[in-house]
């Protein structure tokens, strides 16, 4: 958004695996409280992209820089920049041996030296932000997988992040709790979190999105407002990206 500062700015970022040049000339920015859905098929390097926003890839070639400060693999506070970034993946994540209290305290505490009264009063907080204050006590095995996806998502709420990065958050879900995933992703876009999201969820994209970015073969393909991006892909492979989901 033209209005806003740029609090992600990354350009011409390549990254391989190996021989496999899995991100190519990426060039992408994200405006304070922006939200961005990238989407594309599998295989394109969508979530390569955003793990590389906090550095659990690392890239070999381009910038990423947050709030002017360009990051790297050699960074010293890599810890600093992973609270102010926060990261919700597929599988949740959570620590199956530890109460749903311990996995949001545990890095408070251990990382960020935060005072355990004060952890655990940020993660009740939370828990009643995600709508389940009431399963603090339990451990994640006894929770639906839409709890324990609201679980991780107040978990990377709790370091106060500037930003939070969402890698295909429902897609391990049964079709009846992604609902309840996407209503608290909605209300964190609605306060104005600036948001970088890896989904299928295409209604979801077209209610929160300012941007899609669409992706293919590591590249960015489109890059377009929701509606122009639904209504009117710009190519050939978008419009076939398009018919596939939204067949589904």
């Amino acid at each position: 958004m033209a209005d806003r500062a740029d609090i992600i700015r990354i350009e011409g970022l390549n990254k391989w695996f190996g021989q496999f040049h899995v991100l190519r000339d990426i060039n992408l920015t994200v405006g304070a409280g922006e939200k961005i859905v990238i989407c594309g098929p599998s295989g394109s390097g969508k979530s390569t992209l955003i793990r590389c926003i906090n550095q659990l890839e690392t890239h070999q070639v381009g910038t990423i820089t947050i709030e002017g400060k360009e990051i790297h693999a050699e960074m010293k506070n890599i810890e600093a920049l992973r609270a102010q970034v926060g990261m919700v993946f597929q599988n949740f994540n959570l620590y199956p041996h530890l109460s749903v209290l311990d996995n949001l305290t545990l890095a408070q505490v251990w990382v960020h030296r935060v005072p355990r009264r004060e952890a655990e009063d940020r993660a009740r907080h939370y828990l009643e932000r995600v709508h389940i204050p009431d399963q603090a006590e339990k451990f994640p095995g006894q929770l639906s997988g839409g709890q324990q996806q609201r679980v991780a998502i107040a978990r990377a709420l709790c370091t106060k992040p500037q930003i939070m990065l969402f890698d295909e958050p429902t897609s391990a879900l049964d079709p009846e709790m992604i609902k309840e995933v996407l209503d608290v992703m909605i209300e964190l876009a609605e306060e104005g979190m600036t948001m970088v999201c890896v989904t299928h969820e295409m209604g979801f994209a077209r209610k929160v999105a300012n941007r899609v970015v669409f992706m293919d073969d590591g590249r960015i393909v489109e890059e377009a407002g929701p509606e122009e991006f639904f209504l009117d892909p710009q190519t050939d492979r978008g419009r076939m990206f398009l018919s596939q989901v939204l067949d589904h």
